[in-house]
């Protein structure tokens, strides 16, 4: 039996961790801001925006705690891979805040359509602005770690939902101000509340798969045991199972049936899995032709 023996990796969202906290600082600033300005002026559309912050700062926070907490556990000895699975948890948790946020929008938008109230759009329209900008900001900081880690892609589609739902607010205000149009406040939280359920749904698939242990959607199973079979003098590839610890962490564990050299067959496979798949931790048991394996799970 064999596996990779280089250090433990680094998750994604861990080498992330320095603008996760620039992203946390700026959504807390803008959080307040927003419902403060939402609360005195009525406005909807900048409340489900506030609100919509509160989650960036909820979710970052979340991500944030999750690292820490993966990294203090990953020296102790009974926890061997550390706490890794607590930053999926995070974006599963990010997840279940959007569904509630969009759902309350929602619902207090059609109450507002048929009695909307007056909405001053000159401070909704600053305010919306300052916003917008903040959530550029923060948007450029989590873009890469966005298509490594589903923590901070967690994160960053808050970010991005904010962004947008930012906007939309100026977009209201904007209108209210122009032509005095009460409706356009409320159609735009309605709006906001919409666009961001289906990448709330994606967000929450992806964590799911991965607390499931579902194979990577990149990695084709059958197609891999073909190729570990097509290595010289493998004869049979069984128990292979594959699976993602975090977002940048995947490994796998399989047997391999061999008529020949078990050290050449355990290097070869493993350079196979690291080189053409991305798994650098790899648990390989070789086995001569005459090992009667255990039945397979």
């Amino acid at each position: 039996m064999g596996h990779g023996h280089g250090h433990a990796p680094r998750s994604a969202s861990g080498r992330m961790v320095g603008r996760l906290w620039w992203a946390f600082g700026i959504a807390a600033v803008v959080m307040a801001g927003e419902f403060a300005v939402g609360v005195a002026t009525s406005s909807l559309a900048l409340l489900s925006d506030a609100a919509h912050m509160l989650t960036d700062v909820i979710g970052v926070g979340l991500a944030l705690a999750a690292i820490m907490a993966a990294r203090r556990a990953a020296g102790k000895p009974d926890r061997t891979f550390g706490l890794y699975r607590a930053e999926v948890l995070a974006a599963l948790a990010n997840a279940v805040l959007l569904f509630g946020v969009a759902g309350y929008v929602l619902v207090e938008a059609v109450d507002r359509i048929t009695d909307p109230p007056a909405v001053p759009g000159l401070p909704v329209l600053l305010t919306a602005a300052g916003g917008l900008l903040a959530n550029v900001i923060a948007f450029f900081l989590l873009r890469d770690g966005a298509k490594e880690s589903i923590n901070v892609r967690g994160a960053y589609l808050e970010v991005l939902a904010d962004l947008i739902g930012s906007l939309g607010v100026l977009l209201s205000a904007t209108v209210t101000l122009a032509f005095g149009w009460r409706h356009a406040d409320a159609i735009v939280g309605v709006a906001i509340g919409v666009w961001v359920l289906p990448r709330t749904y994606a967000l929450a698939r992806r964590a799911l798969r991965i607390l499931f242990q579902h194979a990577p959607e990149r990695i084709d199973i059958a197609e891999m045991t073909a190729r570990l079979c097509a290595l010289p003098t493998v004869s049979e590839v069984h128990d292979l199972h594959v699976w993602t610890l975090t977002s940048g962490m995947e490994v796998a564990s399989a047997h391999l049936t061999t008529t020949g050299d078990p050290e050449a067959v355990l290097v070869a496979a493993r350079d196979l899995l690291a080189t053409e798949y991305g798994i650098d931790h790899a648990t390989l048991q070789v086995e001569g032709p005459a090992y009667k394996c255990s039945p397979e799970w």
